[in-house]
């Protein structure tokens, strides 16, 4: 628990100020290192045919959002396919069959790093330089300017219509601009200062190829070994800074490589936390309402320490966490509890990344990550914890407006019909997504690939579906994933995990900031009060694991159980 808290201290100490320049940056506020970046955007935006200045309206933003998306998949699957011929491929890596190049193309398109190969054997350096690191710092940022759309929709002044027409003009921004910045400006600083920290502390940065190494153990049957390089520091830090999660490594960062040192654990813990956090910690100057950022920042810590206290007691010292075997998978250098630290922040933050198997967590242990998965706004990624938070935050405005009799209104606008069918559109997408494709898949003889039989192979499949719908990209690991049926239906979840949450809060924000906002009096709604955050996590709580009770009985819940029969250990 003291890692823990240091940890979330030194996250907090870093965000604090990272927040407060984010919110000036994405204002346009005027600052010095103005002149420094003009001589690199300005080029871009030419090449992008752009006038950065031009503000657009939800649709221009998404239709950008969209083009870019389809133009960067085009590029990355090619490459993909393409790998063998192409430069900077030392080891002869050949060419990724076409399924598993699908999925690793999404899956790197929607910041969500589901990783159907391993990383060192199956893509070349150039692969992992363009395909996986550049689309780990574009993607994040592309969430992150549609969640700045979003508040600039909610909170800012929309334009007078010079057509005399009573709704005001509403427009977000420029969306080249907002992605040019925040890559520009925000994060290849922060991860060329994490590649040097983690270089310093022993993870590799080369591009020539890994050398041969004489195994001590003759009786491995190996008379030499070769050892993978690269550049792996600018992609770990790029995978824990972007929330992305990727590993160059299929050991992901319990690789010694990936991660050698206590200081590079304690740094890429720190890097999953940073800039989720800051973006909570830029609410309240980028929107004017101090409180309203408050609200965020409480509900979001309040239910980060519930689930990290939760997930460090369940795999330390519960009863199932007991037994030796639960070592299997996990890191000797970072034992039980520094695994389950880790495997509760990157799910909170949805990163992905891991310094133990997931998939040798106890039964409850294993549950907590999957549980902060299926909320997605526990800090949340970069861009989708803040809308998934909006989300949750109208709907319990909504439910709040029936408990009390009253229209349902945020900040003086009111919710009505199309805007709570957006949302329940949403709601209801994520059960039937997961819980469908969970049924079909263990419905069908073949299709699963699970390496366990009974409970904990129902895990295996929900958490894959889970991870890909959350944006996450871990894994339950012994599934055999890496098959047509897995490559093509993750992919189907990993696109309806990720385009929606972006895009239908940004257009439920604009149709209220287009309605006439009421003034606040005593019968209005108060959002930014204890009891209305209790009423949010409350309602959090019902939409995510209320309703995935069921699936979470049959799986860790039950295997918990037959574990402690096993045993001969009394139920809790």
């Amino acid at each position: 628990m003291i890692e823990a808290t240091l940890i979330l201290l030194a996250s907090l100490a870093l965000a604090w100020p990272l927040g407060l320049y984010l919110a000036r940056l994405m204002r346009g506020t005027p600052m010095r290192i103005d002149v420094l970046f003009h001589w690199i955007e300005k080029p871009l935006y030419r090449v992008l045919g752009v006038d950065p200045v031009h503000s657009m309206s939800w649709r221009g933003y998404v239709v950008a959002f969209l083009i870019s998306n389809l133009v960067l998949a085009v590029l990355t699957q090619a490459v993909f396919m393409t790998q063998a011929w192409l430069p900077l491929n030392p080891d002869n890596i050949p060419n990724m069959r076409w399924d598993t190049a699908l999925h690793t193309m999404v899956s790197f398109l929607t910041n969500t790093n589901q990783q159907h190969y391993s990383g060192q054997a199956q893509l070349s350096y150039f692969s992992q330089m363009t395909g996986i690191t550049g689309l780990q710092v574009i993607t994040p940022m592309m969430g992150l300017a549609l969640a700045v759309a979003t508040l600039r929709a909610l909170f800012m002044k929309p334009a007078s219509n010079d057509s005399g027409n009573a709704a005001p003009r509403v427009t977000v921004g420029n969306y080249y601009a907002d992605v040019v910045r925040l890559c520009l400006r925000f994060l290849l600083p922060l991860c060329l200062v994490w590649t040097l920290l983690l270089n310093w502390q022993g993870v590799p940065s080369t591009l020539a190829a890994g050398p041969q190494a004489t195994p001590i153990d003759a009786g491995a049957g190996m008379e030499t070994q070769k050892i993978p390089l690269g550049p792996v520091a600018a992609m770990v830090a790029a995978k824990q800074l972007g929330a992305n999660g990727g590993g160059w490594y299929g050991p992901n960062s319990s690789f010694p490589l990936e991660n050698p040192t206590p200081l590079s654990n304690a740094l890429e813990l720190i890097g999953i936390l940073l800039i989720p956090m800051a973006i909570i910690c830029m609410l309240g100057s980028f929107t004017g309402r101090r409180r309203f950022g408050a609200l965020v920042f409480g509900c979001m810590l309040t239910m980060s320490v519930l689930s990290t206290s939760a997930s460090l007691w369940l795999e330390g010292h519960s009863a199932s966490a007991a037994s030796a075997l639960l070592m299997e998978g996990k890191e000797a250098r970072f034992g039980a509890d520094g695994t389950a630290l880790w495997s509760s922040i990157t799910t909170q933050v949805q990163n992905g990344s891991v310094n133990g198997m997931h998939d040798s967590l106890s039964p409850l242990g294993g549950m907590m990550p999957i549980v902060n998965m299926l909320v997605s706004a526990i800090w949340g990624g970069i861009g989708c914890g803040i809308q998934q938070f909006l989300v949750y935050l109208m709907m319990a405005v909504f439910l709040a407006g029936l408990m009390t009799g009253r229209t349902p209104e945020l900040l003086g606008r009111k919710l009505e019909t199309p805007q709570v069918r957006l949302l329940a559109v949403l709601v209801l997408l994520q059960p039937i997504t997961l819980l469908g494709l969970t049924a079909l898949t263990l419905a069908v003889p073949g299709l699963a690939g699970t390496s366990n039989p009974g409970f904990h192979g129902i895990s295996q499949v929900f958490y894959e579906f889970t991870s890909a719908y959350a944006n996450n990209g871990s894994g339950f690991e012994g599934l055999a994933d890496n098959s047509v049926w897995w490559n093509l239906s993750c992919a189907l979840v990993l696109a309806l995990g990720r385009f929606p949450i972006l895009i239908i809060p940004l257009v439920i924000a604009t149709q209220l900031a287009a309605k006439r906002q009421v003034p606040q009096s005593a019968g209005s709604l108060q959002i930014e009060t204890p009891t209305f955050a209790l009423t949010l996590v409350c309602v959090v709580i019902v939409l995510t694991v209320l309703q995935f009770l069921p699936a979470l009985v049959l799986g860790p819940v039950a295997e918990h159980l037959s574990l402690l029969a096993l045993q001969g250990a009394p139920s809790p």
